[in-house]
């Protein structure tokens, strides 16, 4: 019975771990940014104007959803990010979730999130000034970068595919647990 209480507990941490273990960026989805890297610190503004700080969200898990409003893949993507991950969390103070709109005026930021329709923030991304910190000149705008609380990446998403989109929701779960 020892025996096999050691090997249960042994298989449990090893299953645990086997979460928790972070799958590296491929290659081809153009990121500069690295899992496991302290996220690239930037100050920007939401369509209200609020002033956004990544250094202040240390302490949340934080989602970034890289956007814009001419971008069709980004369009199809955000009502679920709007109804799986931001109607859930919205209210958990241990969250944060930013749009960010790439290199867009403040006035057809607002125009594409109502057009979409999303709640989640809005932030205002002018010359590509935060993007660029995260991915090569000339990438394509659709994808997701998860910051844990300490401020390390640990997950980032590209294009919209249905596996990938569940395994970040999964992601998201885990560190507010």
């Amino acid at each position: 019975m020892k025996h096999f209480i050691i090997l249960l507990f042994s298989g449990l941490c090893m299953s645990l771990s086997a979460q928790t273990t972070l799958r590296e960026i491929p290659a081809d989805y153009t990121y500069i940014i690295k899992i496991g890297q302290q996220v690239p610190d930037f100050t920007t503004t939401t369509t209200d104007g609020k002033t956004v700080r990544m250094a202040d969200l240390k302490g949340k898990v934080v989602m970034l959803q890289f956007t814009a409003s001419w971008c069709s893949i980004c369009r199809k993507e955000m009502p679920h990010i709007e109804a799986d991950i931001w109607q859930k969390y919205k209210d958990n103070p241990n969250f944060a979730l930013y749009g960010i709109d790439l290199d867009e005026p403040k006035g057809k930021v607002k125009k594409f999130a109502k057009e979409v329709p999303v709640t989640y923030p809005l932030v205002l991304d002018p010359k590509g000034g935060i993007f660029y910190q995260f991915a090569e000149k000339g990438s394509g705008v659709v994808r997701n970068v998860i910051i844990d609380k300490t401020g390390k990446i640990v997950f980032a998403t590209r294009f919209f595919k249905e596996e990938e989109f569940a395994e970040m929701k999964e992601v998201i779960a885990g560190l507010l647990k």
